[in-house]
């Protein structure tokens, strides 16, 4: 390998807010090793999920395309001619390998088992290898496929789906520490994605038994209503027993790279791909441009522990990271320029303190495409932006909705929306949210603000 080479290592979760970390004063679950990767690494605290939905997060993840152009909607498709993160790592020597939920090849649940259905090769983003399945809510009935012919293997993980997988990933980083003891190494593109902590919200015994719907610590934004209360208690009790069992894991993959003298040449990014509402406003699961359901993890570690060279370590904020940075700002780290059909922004210098490649925007482009009807959120199309200096704006069409000042809100308990002394600001910010939609190629009529 390359001197100048680096592996990277993605490990990302389904359905994990921000706000559900040690690091992050999140008084009900404890997360040893992910405060750790943020103390030794990077933290950004204002990462968001441009469009807090699964299918369309993952198309614009691997592409750095937004989700209009590429996987709008729920259980919608990813073109397989279109070129993805995995491809170029292919075209600079990488041995690409993805593990786990894939969620893009638009399968319908309502035709059967997502669990049960066979990603063709073609539709698997480019990797060189692959083992992962296309959707399944169930962590002990975890199902996985790969391999070269559509129906080279197809079976059950024998146990909890995070665990096994994390096995798995071990058994990867053991073999890439083999070749480099041999002299025979190449740099490696690894991908984990688990659907923990995502509903069901069950978990280990090991990690459950800590947790009770009767001890839950509620946000301060979930509204003192019983049955919502009940309901947030009961998911918020196996959500947070699931994320200590995502952490427990994450430790075991830093040891495994550790002990293959792995550690320093790889890059770890932890993130997840949008939150949970979990009762907070009133509303449940994703989809909603609430904090909950937007903001989320995203950690860049590994490599060289940054307090090793006085780099400067933990929590960054003011950094509108969104999910089409995902792939540029992966590629930065590993010193290869994003492909110009990306759309995203390189954030990595961040990390490894090289001079930036991009202007950086001053704000992040929120999206709700297609409305799913999940029930418990927003079912309506709507578009917004958060800015650096912590403003949150959201309309629907013809129809401005919300405006925070996060910093002085942030539990979004003040909607400024529609009080005429915030108007100019609502103007500045309905006219950064034209640009983006002009910007993007996106079509949305934006409201008219009086004044």
């Amino acid at each position: 390998m390359n001197e100048k080479q680096k592996n990277l290592l993605w490990i990302m979760t389904d359905q994990q807010r921000s706000q559900a970390m040690g690091i992050n004063c999140d008084p009900n679950v404890h997360t040893p090793n992910l405060d750790n990767l943020s103390r030794s690494g990077l933290l950004f605290t204002d990462a968001v999920s441009g469009y807090p939905l699964c299918c369309p997060f993952r198309g614009s993840m691997l592409t750095g395309i937004y989700p209009h152009k590429c996987v709008p909607g729920h259980e919608r498709r990813l073109n397989p001619s279109q070129q993805t993160i995995a491809n170029v790592f292919n075209d600079h020597g990488y041995d690409t390998f993805y593990l786990g939920k894939w969620h893009l090849d638009g399968f319908k649940e309502r035709n059967g088992r997502a669990a049960m259905h066979i990603v063709p090769p073609e539709a698997r983003g480019g990797f060189k290898t692959w083992i992962g399945y296309e959707n399944n809510n169930s962590q002990w009935d975890t199902w996985v496929h790969g391999g070269i012919d559509a129906t080279a293997f197809h079976y059950r993980l024998k146990g909890y789906e995070t665990d096994v997988l994390t096995d798995m990933t071990i058994e990867y980083i053991n073999k890439q520490g083999e070749k480099k003891r041999k002299g025979e190494d190449k740099p490696f593109f690894a991908v984990l994605s688990l659907q923990p902590p995502h509903d069901p919200y069950m978990a280990p015994e090991r990690n459950l038994r800590r947790h009770n719907a009767g001890n839950i610590n509620f946000r301060a934004n979930v509204p003192d209503i019983k049955w919502v209360r009940e309901k947030a208690a009961e998911e918020l009790s196996g959500y947070y027993a699931q994320i200590e069992n995502i952490d427990e894991n994450v430790g075991r993959l830093w040891e495994a790279l550790y002990k293959n003298d792995l550690l320093f040449d790889t890059h770890i990014i932890f993130f997840s791909d949008h939150g949970d509402m979990h009762g907070s406003h009133g509303q449940f699961k994703k989809t909603s441009p609430f904090e909950e359901s937007i903001k989320i993890p995203f950690i860049i570690a590994g490599e060289k522990p940054m307090h090793y060279e006085k780099r400067g370590c933990g929590k960054l904020s003011g950094v509108p990271l969104n999910h089409v940075d995902i792939a540029p700002t992966s590629l930065g780290l590993c010193g290869i320029r994003a492909p110009d059909w990306m759309e995203g922004i390189d954030y990595s210098h961040y990390r490894i303190k090289d001079n930036p490649i991009y202007e950086e925007p001053d704000s992040a482009y929120l999206q709700g495409l297609i409305p799913t009807h999940h029930n418990d959120s927003i079912d309506k199309a709507w578009r917004g932006v958060i800015t650096k200096d912590a403003y949150k704006y959201v309309c629907f069409e013809k129809q401005s909705w919300l405006l925070f000042n996060l910093k002085d809100d942030p539990y979004e308990q003040m909607n400024l929306c529609h009080n005429s002394k915030y108007w100019p600001k609502l103007r500045e910010l309905n006219e950064i949210l034209k640009q983006w939609i002009h910007k993007t190629g996106d079509k949305f009529d934006l409201p008219e603000i009086p004044g």
